[in-house]
């Protein structure tokens, strides 16, 4: 059976799920330069692979007309037109798998990502833990490349890709001998984010030690916080609101290092080949969410027996009295720092 020519990719959310696909989309077109890709994912996420040779982009848009089951079908009548003949579905939920089997009535190739639920429960459960490193989700990704027939063989290692900064930028880099670091403090769920008064610390360390340091990640509330830190210390510089998704990741590519709570900060700056620094409380690495290409050692953590609960740090995870995060103390995060740079 000769392998896809075309193949629709789908993956909707969330962020850094997504980045993280857009590293393995990367690699996956050097392998097989004459294999085009039709990612489909939201609007939001389109500067993540641009760049990328062979992808193509097609937008998801849930809430307007590709809202609801008729909105399913409307994407699977939109994509019929690129002429694929295989789905890889990277994402696995209720609107990829209907799509799926819409795709599979055609005749399409569909191969599907598994998520190892077993396994992550197995991680994450209270009583009978099972603590050892599961699968990466990169490699779940490239799996169901595998599986339409593609001998992929994943490299996941970092390659520094460095843009040009946007016009706004250029002033916050104009000390050539101040070392830039990148920090993404915030996180969708609460028990994954380092407490803001030791992050300060951190912060305050790095503004002693000529370091100039960007703020990536969030809203208004974020956004408000970063100021604050902005106004504090010359050398701090929040990103939030100033710059888009394109020029956020640019910047991110002009950094010596990023620090990241488990979140999407980190994968954007493996999508960059950026170095990053991780720091993880209610989750744990070992569910497979390190990013691509960076490695265990740079994992900022405190073991106890009742990490990890949760994959998507959604729940509380008390250790003994304690957050799971507030584990951490701002002294690990500036020794390792340290360390790496």
């Amino acid at each position: 059976m000769s392998l896809p020519s075309k193949i629709i990719v789908t993956r909707f959310s969330a962020m850094g799920d997504v980045a993280m696909v857009a590293s393995v989309l990367k690699e996956f077109v050097q392998q097989y330069p004459a294999v085009m890709i039709i990612m489909v994912t939201r609007p939001a996420f389109k500067a993540f692979f641009e760049g990328i040779p062979n992808v193509q982009f097609h937008p998801f848009n849930p809430k307007e007309q590709h809202k609801g089951l008729k909105g399913i079908v409307n994407l699977k009548r939109e994509l019929t037109s690129y002429g694929a003949d295989a789905v890889a579905d990277l994402h696995f939920n209720l609107r990829s798998r209907i799509l799926a089997v819409l795709f599979k009535v055609s005749g399409l190739v569909v191969k599907q990502l598994d998520k190892g639920r077993k396994e992550k429960k197995a991680l994450t459960r209270f009583q009978n833990k099972v603590l050892k490193p599961l699968k990466p989700t990169v490699e779940r990704y490239a799996d169901v490349f595998r599986d339409l027939g593609f001998k992929f063989i994943l490299q996941n290692k970092l390659e520094p890709t460095k843009l040009a900064l946007p016009n706004l930028a250029h002033a916050l880099f104009s000390d050539d001998a101040s070392r830039k670091i990148g920090i993404a403090p915030f996180a969708q769920h609460s028990y994954k984010v380092f407490p803001l008064p030791k992050m300060q610390e951190v912060i305050a360390f790095l503004s002693q030690n000529n370091f100039d340091t960007f703020i990536f990640g969030g809203g208004k509330l974020e956004q408000a916080q970063a100021e604050k830190w902005q106004a504090l210390y010359p050398s701090v510089h929040s990103t939030i609101g100033r710059f888009n998704l394109k020029e956020e990741l640019a910047i991110i590519s002009n950094l010596d290092l990023m620090i990241s709570m488990d979140s999407s900060g980190m994968h954007m700056a493996s999508l960059m080949g950026v170095r990053c620094l991780s720091v993880w409380g209610a989750t744990h690495p070992f569910a497979g969410f390190l990013g691509y290409g960076q490695s265990i050692e740079d994992c900022v953590q405190v073991e106890h027996p009742n990490r990890p609960n949760s994959i998507y740090g959604n729940k509380p995870c008390d250790c003994d009295g304690k957050e799971a995060i507030d584990l951490v103390s701002s002294e690990m995060i500036i020794n390792k720092i340290k360390q790496l740079i």
